[in-house]
């Protein structure tokens, strides 16, 4: 592959030769497959079908849910195939629409969770003010907008990143994660790619910082509060946020600054699984498996569903 400039697909990380260890990764990655889009299907499920929970606070959830099904739908199927198969074959056109997608996930969910963080601080800080700011209008223009803006990054990433020709195919990661294809370019530095990275990155820490100085004024509100279990509770809320997205925000600028091992790297691999994978499987534990109303919601949809399964049960039973 040393002097081609086009390749027609590319080879991803082989976990292992072994075929058993090979099956292992595989049960592993369809665990974690199952429990990150069980968790976040009963989050869209119960804020779609329920109508007590109609309100900005559980529509930005669910749009958070959908995005991370997203993520984890890109990268982990294709991965689980591989090691099923025994192959390590992506095509051209497959990675390129998984950098696409999973770019756009990832933006989208940064923007998710900065205009989450928001919407806390207008109900705490301003609640007298909420209906008004955080209408059903202005949150339908801003998910517009989030999805506007997160498919046009994805697609500037994505032709920043294949403009340039590849010296070679073989890519030290489980999915087409961009710093590893950067390795495999001809021409080195590449400005248009680097400049998108700029300016994601400049996008990254500002959400950032409207995540903190939101949370600073909703701490200032909070310490007012008479009641220490009403102290607890907000604070409780609050922090796991912080966590989340503080861990989300360094481990993917870990993953995209530091410059890719010549080799397939465990510290590589920690970083990328810290960023892509464990924020959709904690997410809907954190922010919504945690609210009242989300629990009383998912029992409710629990009980219909054992009332509907036994009912079946007993109809295939007496045919």
């Amino acid at each position: 592959m040393e002097n081609q400039t086009t390749v027609p697909y590319f080879l991803l990380l082989e976990f292992s030769q072994n075929r058993h260890l090979q099956l292992l990764y595989f049960f592993l990655f369809f665990i974690l497959y199952l429990a990150t889009a069980t968790t976040n299907l009963l989050i869209i499920f119960a804020v779609v079908f329920h109508h007590c929970l109609h309100n900005p606070m559980y529509f930005f959830l669910m749009n958070l849910a959908v995005q991370d099904l997203g993520i984890v739908s890109v990268i982990i199927p294709k991965s689980m195939t591989n090691s099923l198969m025994d192959t390590r074959h992506i095509s051209y056109f497959g990675c390129v629409t998984q950098v696409f997608l999973f770019v756009s996930f990832e933006t989208s969910d940064f923007f998710f969770l900065t205009v989450m963080a928001y919407d806390r601080y207008v109900a705490i800080c301003h609640p007298l003010h909420y209906e008004m700011v955080m209408n059903w209008k202005a949150c339908t223009k801003i998910v517009i907008l989030v999805g506007l803006t997160s498919v046009l990054y994805g697609m500037l990433h994505t032709t920043g990143t294949f403009s340039m020709p590849f010296c070679s195919n073989v890519v030290s990661q489980f999915f087409c994660e961009i710093p590893h294809l950067l390795k495999l370019s001809c021409s080195g530095f590449n400005l248009v790619e680097n400049g998108v990275l700029v300016a994601g990155f400049t996008g990254a820490l500002g959400c950032f910082i409207l995540i903190t100085v939101s949370y600073v004024m909703i701490f200032k509100a909070v310490l007012r509060i008479p009641s220490v279990k009403g102290r607890q509770k907000a604070f409780s809320t609050c922090l796991p946020h912080l966590i989340i997205f503080s861990m989300l925000l360094v481990t993917s600028c870990m993953a995209y600054l530091k410059s890719p091992s010549k080799s397939p790297s465990y510290l590589d691999l920690t970083f990328t699984v810290l960023y892509s994978l464990l924020p959709p499987l904690l997410n809907p534990i954190i922010y919504s498996m945690k609210n009242k109303n989300i629990k009383l919601v998912l029992f409710k949809l629990w009980k219909s569903f054992t009332f509907f399964f036994t009912f079946f049960k007993k109809l295939i039973a007496l045919h």
